[in-house]
Order: structure tokens, then C-alpha cells, then sequence
């Protein structure tokens, strides 16, 4: 496999500005609360966390997005919120990151909270998290909503995204009726799976799982490089999709393209700090690079740089398009 150049790259995330992105899936909440530890309770043995700060990110379907416009690109999140305050704050945070229709394309369902996890860090070290979730799936009056929302939307797409983070916004049904429209339209699909709705995703350009995931669907314990890509083959079969990327932490990623024989991509994380959120920066920067005219390998290794650096940052991060082309050039 070659390398992807520093003028390649760059080339590829010019492109990236005028393409647009629509993402589908699970939106969340992220609430950070940042403190110190310097004793532990006297009422059970846990630590203390003096509180210094707090703070809030967009996550999950939405944590996508806000990769995509890091990268310079543009797009539209659909997905469900409660009728709550985390559900407008939600709404605030991604018309501050500069989301399209950010108030048009989030359905409200009164009957579940919109999904917040609340992490509690000291000294950059995860301690707890406390999630405020419903995980049932949404009813048919919600699922209507979301597949008018995507029809609308994805009249205007360069690419779509599946973000399945299981916490029942993407159903068989919504799938079923939007998947073969972006197909139809020559538009990408990429989806981030979960096993719930797996047999659901089709017809999808590119499907992927993380290699714990890979070994459940293929039913093995072979993680070698051989065995992620009999797994990745055995994927793509079931599902008849284009082509399956599967990621596996530090040991990088591996890619059946077609009947191809497999990519194998190595890891570009110098500093690992924090993993949350990288499968998000994965799946945004491959829809978006994609969406540019790249192929499958150069996107994979775009999206490669991407997520080794959002690991080297705590809490949950983006890569922006400056430091993504960066880190190509201290590689040549």
C-alpha cells in the first residue's frame, strides 16, 4: 500500500469544503465535569473529585457532524430529541458549530429524555460516567418524522452516514425506506453498525464495524490480520455491501474493497489519551473524503491521521482540516 502525500491530502480536504454530509442517527449529550482527586470519602471507599469546571460537547450521531464541519465540510444531523433542556442545548451547540437546518431536522419525542452521558474526569483520567438514556425504539409516528426529515435532506447529499450508536433513533423500518433512496441517487452510505439492527443495513457503499463487533457478527476469535479479513469478507457477503472497513485500536485498520484482496492500514496515533468519540471522527472524515472524489484507501488513511489525533486530546474531540494536513507532512 502507498502513501497518501501531504499535497494528496490536501488536495482531498480542499474538496471536502463544498461537499455535504448527512448524518442519521443516535444523538447525544456529552457533559464533562473536570476536577481533582485528593482524598477519598469516609462514607465508602471512592474518590472525591473536587469540581474545577464543567463542560459540553456534541456526541454520538452528533459528534459526527461536528467532525465533518472540523474538516471544512458541510452537513445535517437527523435524529430525535426529548422535549427537555438537553435537547435545546443540543440544538444551541450545533448551530454554534454551524450545522445545517439545526433546528428543522431534529425530531422531538416527548415521550423519552434526549440521551446525555456525564463523564467525571481528574487529572485526565476517566473516573465515572453516569448516562440519562432510553434505548427503546422510537414508534412509527417518530420513524414517519425522521424518513421525511432524511427525504428532504438527502435531496441535496454528497454522502449519508448511518451513525447506530443502539439507543433506538435508527430502526429497520427508517433503514429500509432511506438506504435504498441515497443508493437510487448514486450517493455514498456509510454506516457505523450495531449489532441490533446489522441484517437492516443494505444496500450501504461501506460498512464499519470495530473488530470486537467483527468478531461477534462472523462468530470467531481469530483477531489476526488474516482472520479480521476472512471476518470482513464474511460481512460484506451477509449484507452485500461495497466494501467493509474494520477498526482495531492501535492495530490500525483492514479494508475488503469489492473482491479486492484486503488494505491493511497501520495506526497514526503518537499519544493515545483518550478514545472517546474516535469511531465518529473515523466514519466523518471517510463520508467526507468520499464525498471529495477519494478512493476507499486514500479516505481510510485520511480518516486514519484523523482519529490519531483526536485520541491525543481528552474528552470528546474533533480534528480540524489544518491539523489533519499537518500531520501528513511530519510523516514525510
Amino acid at each position: 500500500m502507498g502513501q497518501l502525500t501531504a499535497q494528496r491530502a490536501a488536495e482531498i480536504v480542499a474538496r471536502m469544503r463544498d461537499r455535504t454530509v448527512v448524518v442519521f442517527g443516535d444523538v447525544m449529550l456529552d457533559e464533562f465535569v473536570w476536577g481533582d482527586v485528593t482524598r477519598i470519602s469516609p462514607e465508602a471507599p471512592v474518590p472525591v473529585v473536587d469540581v474545577r469546571r464543567e463542560s459540553v460537547r456534541l456526541g454520538g450521531a452528533a459528534n459526527v457532524l461536528a467532525n465533518l464541519i472540523a474538516l471544512g465540510g458541510r452537513g445535517v444531523v437527523c435524529g430525535v430529541i426529548g422535549d427537555d433542556f438537553a435537547g435545546e442545548r443540543i440544538r444551541q451547540e450545533l448551530r454554534g458549530a454551524g450545522a445545517l437546518d439545526a433546528d428543522g431536522s431534529l425530531v422531538v419525542d416527548a415521550g423519552r429524555p434526549s440521551t446525555v452521558k456525564t463523564r467525571i474526569i481528574a487529572h485526565s483520567q476517566l473516573v465515572v460516567r453516569a448516562d440519562r438514556e432510553r434505548r427503546t425504539p422510537v414508534d412509527a409516528a417518530i420513524e414517519a418524522r425522521i424518513i421525511e426529515v432524511l427525504r428532504r435532506a438527502l435531496s441535496a447529499a454528497d454522502a449519508f452516514v448511518v451513525s447506530d450508536y443502539d439507543k433506538g433513533a435508527v430502526t429497520p423500518r427508517i433503514l429500509s425506506e432511506v438506504l435504498p433512496l441515497a443508493h437510487e441517487a448514486g450517493i455514498p452510505a456509510l454506516i457505523d453498525p450495531k449489532i441490533r439492527n446489522f441484517d437492516a443495513y443494505r444496500p450501504a457503499t461501506l460498512v464499519t464495524p470495530n473488530h470486537h463487533e467483527a468478531l461477534r457478527l462472523t462468530n470467531t476469535d481469530d483477531d489476526t490480520d488474516d482472520g479480521m479479513a476472512h471476518a470482513a469478507r464474511q460481512i460484506r457477503a451477509r449484507l452485500g455491501c461495497g466494501s467493509v472497513l474494520i477498526t482495531r485500536g492501535e492495530r490500525g485498520m483492514v479494508i475488503v474493497e469489492g473482491d479486492n484482496e484486503p488494505v491493511y492500514v497501520g495506526t497514526a496515533a503518537r499519544e493515545v489519551y483518550d478514545v472517546t468519540g474516535a469511531g465518529d471522527t473515523v466514519i466523518a472524515t471517510l463520508a467526507a473524503a468520499l464525498a471529495a472524489g477519494a478512493t476507499l484507501t486514500e479516505s481510510a488513511m485520511l480518516a486514519n491521521h484523523s482519529a490519531g489525533i483526536v485520541v491525543g486530546k481528552v474528552g470528546t474531540a474533533t480534528a480540524s482540516a489544518d491539523e489533519l494536513i499537518d500531520s501528513f507532512k511530519l510523516n514525510q
